[in-house]
């Protein structure tokens, strides 16, 4: 988003246009809004006509044209509340409707960004724009948004109905409220900048809480709990002192308010008297429009309210466009795209560079090809640029530089120009952890293949030879993961991993092996269930462990973000480069029980 700070009109404008539901039929939504607030503006004049006919008229007390006046009035409430009903209940729908789309779109969004570039974000600063930002601007749309636009309405019917009456108290009336509507526009600009500063300390403290209440095995193991606290505590003092700042401004446009409505009513009536004294006007009417100025006043005062809120939301759909238009740099051709051919799946990279943002090359001028149905290990010390390449391979990032294409002898297809459905369907990633959501064993494994039947998931562990594991299971396929899948051990999460990249069936295979220690029987287990899992696919693994880099049918050895060995086990542990010292470190931790 531009520098430029856009001010609060624009943004609403822009706001509006990104949810279209909720400016459908809006036009019949004003009428009724009208109608609802014409008639308790209206109300007013059966008073002046009771008092000055049926109380005051020449003949004594008017039974008649005080219970006809009484009719009147009821009938304009009644319809004043039909009309009010049906305005509310179609702008809460409306803005139900189309807060959904935004929500929806901002969350998908979300996902459409890079894994670089959500690495670069705070988790809870992005959790809030599709959620604590958007519910500020439901409130806006569906309580001081109806507000406001009844209040509008009051004013409007209420000034006419008063210049009818009196023009002369209708100018007072106005008059007094000219020098506040001449400030309004000013504090409304100073509360718009405060509550900018409010949204943006809420995503800053749900971080700050988030953060450490996933970690809490973290804190509690390096007893952190008191730098922990202090964190969350500056965190809080932040929100707190914006949210004071905001306040002070809200408590001074509101005294505003009440001064300068009290003011109108002491005019009204002194003014009145005076007119009414001379008989420019009837009881009945200074009566009436003591009434109006109270239907005018109040709208007035609550302005204040409203500019609160709509300012708040303004912020919060401020943040939430910033969101939408942070350009994903990894973009989706869609059908436009051109589908990867069909058969086991190669890969090419042609002269590829990469570096994240702005900072130095982390991949240099990388040039090979990986034949169908190889198995490939990947190997180099820690920031050789390895799960870089795994990211490249698999389109989570684009490279800055050169082309990684994805086929067969007979074609090759750049990644940028395949789309994602069908790229996540042939090519499959297994991360180091895999993330388990709080859900049954079941539910997780049907994120490999959601239509999966209970036989289908039970084949695919069978296929992996894991039967045995899911009989030590108390409740089988019904077991909760728990968050994150703490509930399950990690060499647990990691079998979970491999049985569903099974159902997803992939042509290409990228697996970053685990590093973390499991029981030998676990790790059985594994090393038992990747064999049968890359076995007749291509496959990339991150190797981590000496067995994967010996039994793989190639091996490519990286080093400061360059290639620099490829080959066989064979031919590579005694060449006397990078991967013989990587090997014989590894040998070396074997003996000494450390692998």
């Amino acid at each position: 988003m531009s520098e430029r700070r856009e001010g609060s009109m624009r943004v609403i404008v822009r706001g509006l246009s990104l949810s279209p539901a909720i400016t459908e039929g809006w036009p019949l939504t004003v009428v009724l809004i009208l109608l609802g607030t014409a008639g308790s503006s209206l109300v007013p004049l059966v008073v002046q006509r009771a008092v000055d006919s049926g109380l005051g008229g020449e003949t004594g007390v008017d039974a008649g044209a005080i219970v006809g006046a009484v009719a009147v009035a009821a009938a304009l409430l009644a319809l004043s509340g039909i009309a009010s009903y049906h305005a509310k209940y179609r702008l809460f729908r409306t803005s139900e409707t189309g807060l959904a789309q935004l929500r929806v779109r901002a969350f998908r969004h979300v996902h459409d960004l890079s894994m670089l570039m959500q690495n670069t974000q705070r988790r809870g600063s992005l959790v809030s724009r599709v959620t604590s930002d958007i519910d500020q601007i439901s409130q806006f749309l569906q309580f001081t948004g109806m507000i406001l636009v009844l209040s509008v309405g009051q004013m409007i019917v209420a000034t006419v109905v008063m210049a009818f009456l009196s023009w002369q108290l209708t100018l007072v009336v106005l008059g007094t409220f000219v020098p506040l509507v001449l400030a309004l526009r000013g504090f409304a600009e100073r509360m718009s900048r405060a509550y900018d500063r409010v949204r943006a300390a809420v995503g800053d403290l749900l971080s700050a809480i988030a953060e450490p209440v996933v970690g809490a095995s973290v804190v509690r193991s390096y007893a952190s709990e008191r730098r922990t606290t202090e964190r969350i505590d500056h965190a809080i003092e932040a929100a707190y002192a914006s949210n004071v700042r905001a306040q002070t401004i809200v408590a001074l446009t509101f005294a505003s308010a009440i001064f300068v409505g009290g003011i109108a009513n002491a005019a009204v009536l002194l003014l009145g008297v005076g007119l009414g004294l001379a008989g420019h006007l009837s009881l009945g009417t200074v009566i009436a429009f003591i009434f109006l100025v109270t239907l005018f006043v109040g709208p007035a005062q609550m302005a204040t309210q409203v500019i609160t809120v709509a300012q708040n939301a303004v912020a919060s759909w401020r943040r939430v466009i910033e969101l939408l238009e942070t350009p994903a740099d990894v973009d989706d051709p869609g059908p436009s795209g051109q589908p990867l051919p069909t058969g086991d799946l190669g890969a090419r990279f042609s002269r590829v560079e990469f570096a994240y943002g702005d900072g130095p090359l982390v991949l240099h001028d990388l040039d090979l090809e990986i034949v169908p149905r190889q198995r490939v290990a990947v190997v180099g010390e820690t920031g050789s640029g390895k799960s870089t390449f795994a990211k490249l391979l698999t389109r989570l990032m684009d490279p800055r530089s050169g082309v990684v294409a994805l086929g067969g002898a007979e074609q090759w297809v750049s990644l940028d120009r395949v789309p994602f459905e069908d790229l996540r369907r042939r090519v499959v990633m297994v991360p180091q952890e895999g993330f388990l959501f709080d859900a049954s064993l079941r539910e997780n494994l049907r994120y490999g293949h959601p239509g999966a039947t209970d036989d289908e998931l039970l084949a695919a562990a069978g296929n992996l030879e894991l039967l045995d594991w899911f009989e030590t299971l108390p409740r089988g396929l019904d077991t909760a993961a728990g968050q994150r899948g703490e509930s399950l051990s990690a060499g647990e999460r990691q079998l979970v991993s491999l049985i569903r990249a099974a159902l997803a069936d992939p042509d290409l295979l990228v697996l970053d092996e685990a590093t973390s220690a499991v029981d030998p029987q676990t790790e059985l287990r594994a090393t038992r269930a990747l064999d049968r899992l890359l076995d007749g696919r291509t496959s990339v693994t991150i190797a981590h462990r000496l067995s994967t880099a010996e039994n793989a049918d190639r091996i490519l050895v990286f080093d400061c973000g360059r290639l620099v060995e490829d080959g066989d086990h064979a031919s590579l542990v005694g060449a006397g480069g990078v991967y013989e010292r990587l090997h014989a470190s590894w040998v070396a931790q074997a003996s000494l029980g450390l692998r």
